[in-house]
């Protein structure tokens, strides 16, 4: 058998103990498990945990990085190919894409609304990842032409948390509000900002001979 790489057996080992924080984070929530059980679930003595993790939320919030890092890649698969497509379609796809990604990780997306209440670190966190996205959109954005303000898009990427947590958690159903609605307010938005397009520049007056 051929061994490993030493190099990469440190990455692999905290790759596992985040694929299996995320996975339990997102059946039994934060306060559902600890870092014993992480570790026994990645397939290691929990000794281990703490060669790679200072404490259950260190990795709490790298599973939250990768949370962001996914939608966004869910987002950019629907968006990079449809230069040409119809502009109210291709928003409605991105509003079903990321209420999809809500309601997969709803027990996670519980979690971290109430430690983003509770616990500075995660408060602080949650601040850096919106802004990342902030960047994100905007750089996307750009690359079609399209220049929003960073309040716009924050506007946008709040709207989105709230009404997909609150369908994913079945807030809206038991309100008597339709998905379909909930998600054609959404395509709405999306097409709206993408729709806003740089001002054209006013044509230089020419100077008469």
């Amino acid at each position: 058998m051929r061994k490993k790489s030493p190099a990469r057996a440190p990455e692999e080992t905290r790759s596992k103990l985040v694929a299996a924080a995320a996975k339990l984070f997102n059946s039994v929530g934060y306060f559902g498990t600890d870092s014993n059980r992480i570790a026994r679930a990645a397939g290691y003595a929990p000794g281990t945990f703490y060669v790679h993790f200072a404490d259950k939320l260190e990795i709490f919030l790298e599973v939250y990085r990768g949370w962001v890092d996914t939608e966004w890649r869910a987002i950019a698969a629907v968006i990079a190919p449809e230069r040409g497509a119809a502009a109210r379609s291709q928003s409605l796809r991105i509003a079903q894409v990321v209420l999809q990604h809500h309601r997969d990780w709803r027990m996670f997306r519980s979690s971290l609304r109430a430690l983003t209440v509770t616990d500075a670190r995660v408060h602080r966190a949650r601040v850096a990842e919106r802004a990342r996205q902030i960047a994100q959109t905007s750089e996307l954005l750009r690359s079609r032409g399209v220049i929003q303000t960073p309040a716009r898009i924050y506007a946008n990427l709040l709207l989105f948390e709230i009404l997909c947590d609150a369908v994913a958690d079945g807030d809206t159903a038991t309100l008597g509000i339709k998905e379909r609605d909930v998600l054609a307010r959404l395509a709405a938005d999306v097409d709206a900002l993408l729709q806003t397009r740089r001002a054209a520049p006013a044509p230089k007056s020419r100077s008469r001979p």
